[in-house]
């Protein structure tokens, strides 16, 4: 029997982002057949570096690990788009130590959850909907570089990828500049959904949302 388990940061735990309304969880319990489970690991505010701890004891009927983390790993990080520089060249060598510090940390949580033997899901981070249009076009670029990492090292281990940039592409999918709205939260359970129950090729597949 399908037992899926989310595991990662806010993207999943969003209840309180949501009140009133039901959170990611709950919308994918919504969208599975009836026996089909959901649980919920993940915590707000979680690093990549979190998840390890977080499915170091998976429920023994897990037969499905997705998460999504970076995104609070890239926030952190923000402070680097203010910080002067002489040549373009001094700002891509910041850049590259932040990806190889990423990298490091999420390939070890990778590992940490093929470890687990059961097949792992992870996400690419979505945009960010900042009001004001400067960080907004800042954020998305610098992204990319973590962006890079997370579709790199999944397809090099046959791991499924959903591209939640382009799941959560409309304004109406956030409750605010970085968490998932009612509305994308559904998108993301449905994405969740159609990935574990469709999982039967084998090596990376990416999810977009788009029919």
């Amino acid at each position: 029997m399908t037992h899926i388990v989310l595991a990662g940061d806010s993207v999943f735990d969003n209840g309180v982002y949501v009140p009133g309304q039901p959170d990611v969880v709950r919308q994918l319990r919504a969208a599975l057949p009836a026996g089909a489970q959901a649980s919920l690991v993940a915590l707000d505010g979680a690093v990549v570096r979190d998840v390890p701890r977080q499915i170091a004891t998976l429920p023994a009927d897990t037969t499905h690990l997705v998460i999504s983390a970076g995104g609070n790993d890239a926030l952190s990080q923000e402070w680097m788009l203010g910080r002067p520089s002489r040549l373009v060249s001094d700002s891509l060598d910041l850049f590259a130590d932040l990806r190889g510090a990423f990298r490091q940390d999420y390939v070890a949580m990778l590992d940490a959850a093929l470890a687990q033997g059961v097949p792992v899901t992870a996400c690419a981070i979505y945009d960010p909907r900042f009001p004001d249009a400067d960080r907004q076009r800042r954020a998305v670029t610098a992204l990319a570089f973590f962006n890079d990492i997370i579709l790199r090292e999944c397809f090099l281990r046959g791991i499924a990828l959903l591209d939640l940039r382009l799941i959560c592409s409309e304004a109406g999918d956030f409750a605010n500049p970085i968490e998932p709205s009612a509305q994308g939260g559904e998108k993301i359970a449905a994405a969740i959904a159609a990935m574990a129950l469709e999982r039967s090729t084998r090596g990376a597949r990416v999810v977009t949302g788009r029919s």
